[in-house]
């Protein structure tokens, strides 16, 4: 199967006008946030319950309401220990960003695309967050407790958060490629 690069994906949504200044995606496989050092042990905390509650009530011989009111919570457990973490893989590997002359561009989603686009000109905010190989995100917007939670895997916990540039290569470059369009464009 042929992959589809972020320049082709991105193409579609430029005006004519526009000029792209990069284009990436954003690290792909396993990913751990610093919201992890919470999730990881609540989760198998969780999960841990759940499945000891639905194994006893199963070998005890517990009515069936007891049996079946466990399942939701199993894979609740299951999910926040594991499934999570597969599914942000699967989101991160269909997502892509774009700086242009006039806006930056997300286009990502699991089920259905979506694209959110910030115009240069409005973009207030913006934080910078890098690691020792230089990989990094660019947050374009305050950051609140709300956005310390996106990465948790709670399904709609990132609804909130600011749209950010996660996991990109060379983070530093891409994030002095944006404060020059920006001078550029005002």
């Amino acid at each position: 199967m042929n992959e589809i690069t972020p320049e082709l994906r991105i193409a579609r949504e430029l005006a004519s006008s526009e000029k792209l200044l990069w284009s990436g995606s954003p690290r792909q496989g396993l990913m751990l946030r610093p919201a992890d050092a919470l999730m990881i042990p609540f989760s198998m905390l969780w999960g841990g319950f759940a499945i000891f509650w639905e194994v006893s009530a199963v070998r005890g011989g517990a009515p069936f309401f007891f049996t079946l009111w466990g399942i939701p919570f199993v894979a609740v457990g299951l999910y926040v220990i594991i499934g999570r973490f597969f599914a942000d893989s699967a989101l991160r590997h269909r997502t892509c960003y774009a700086v242009t002359n006039e806006r930056v561009i997300i286009v990502s989603g699991l089920f259905r695309e979506t694209m959110k686009s910030l115009s240069l000109r409005t973009l207030s905010d913006m934080s910078l967050s890098t690691r020792a190989d230089g990989s990094g995100t660019i947050t374009l917007g305050p950051t609140t407790m709300q956005s310390w939670f996106a990465g948790t895997g709670w399904p709609g916990a990132g609804h909130n958060a600011p749209p950010a540039l996660e996991g990109i290569p060379n983070a530093r470059a891409v994030h002095e490629t944006i404060r020059q369009a920006q001078r550029s464009a005002a």
